[in-house]
């Protein structure tokens, strides 16, 4: 049985981890987001991507029975290293990868979080990476992107005493990008998706390769590529009924 289903919709891939009651992140469950995922790589009219959860919970950690399991210290830096791969696909992805929280994102599910793109949060839901109270430490990469986003003292603060925060207080840390009623947050998030799909698919493509550069010390090349990338779209149709769209006052219609 499934532990996630996907369905397309107007250009926007809907991925609901289903793995009751926690959506926890089992092996069986990373491996079939792994599998959708390729799915959507094989798709070339899905242009933004909206991760949420089922029931009670967005996911409320790693599946911890799994660990009674694994045998010795390969076993569990096998885990970590296809965990952190997993994610890194996820933050690599060439089209953007929304995550819509509610009720909470703990441990693997805040890490996973961490890997999309955006973030919606509903304001009750708690966020936080509690392994320190298990007597392990995160896994899956959550040590090196919590410092990213919160700065290195809040992740010091929140990694050593595994305490979770509101999505309210997530949004002022600037954790998630914003924090909505847990009435509301599915449906700002699903809002935002359409909003990006409307969007020229050339023109996402770049954008996903471009912004990950600022991480690169040779700063100047990610201005080359960004020269050579502004010149690809700029030769494309759609740019074109873009820019007569916008001198028309129209809404633009993307052939993509």
């Amino acid at each position: 049985m499934s532990t996630l289903t996907m369905e397309i919709h107007n250009h926007v891939a809907e991925i609901t981890l289903q793995s009751p009651p926690a959506n926890a992140l089992s092996s069986l469950i990373l491996q079939d987001l792994s599998e959708e995922l390729d799915k959507v790589e094989n798709d070339a009219s899905v242009k933004a991507i909206l991760l949420k959860g089922e029931g009670r919970f967005f996911s409320a950690g790693a599946d911890i029975k799994e660990f009674t399991t694994l045998q010795g210290a390969d076993d569990y830096k096998s885990l970590s290293s296809k965990g952190q791969q997993l994610f890194q696909r996820i933050e690599n992805f060439h089209v953007p990868v929304i995550a819509s929280i509610h009720g909470a994102a703990l441990g693997g599910g805040l890490e996973l979080a961490m890997a999309c793109h955006i973030r919606y949060a509903a304001e009750d839901a708690k966020l936080g990476l509690p392994e320190i109270n298990l007597g392990i430490i995160p896994g899956f990469a959550g040590t090196q992107r919590l410092p990213r986003y919160v700065g290195a003292a809040k992740a010091y603060e929140m990694i050593l005493t595994g305490v979770p925060i509101t999505g309210q207080e997530a949004a002022a840390a600037g954790l998630v990008n914003k924090s909505f009623s847990a009435e509301e947050v599915h449906e700002e998030a699903s809002r935002l998706a359409a909003a990006i799909a409307e969007k020229s698919g050339p023109t996402i493509h770049h954008v996903m390769n471009l912004v990950p550069m600022t991480h690169n010390p040779q700063f100047g090349e990610g201005n080359r590529v960004e020269a050579e990338a502004f010149g690809d779209v700029f030769g494309k149709e759609d740019a074109k009924e873009g820019i007569q769209a916008f001198i028309e006052k129209r809404k633009p219609d993307f052939k993509h």
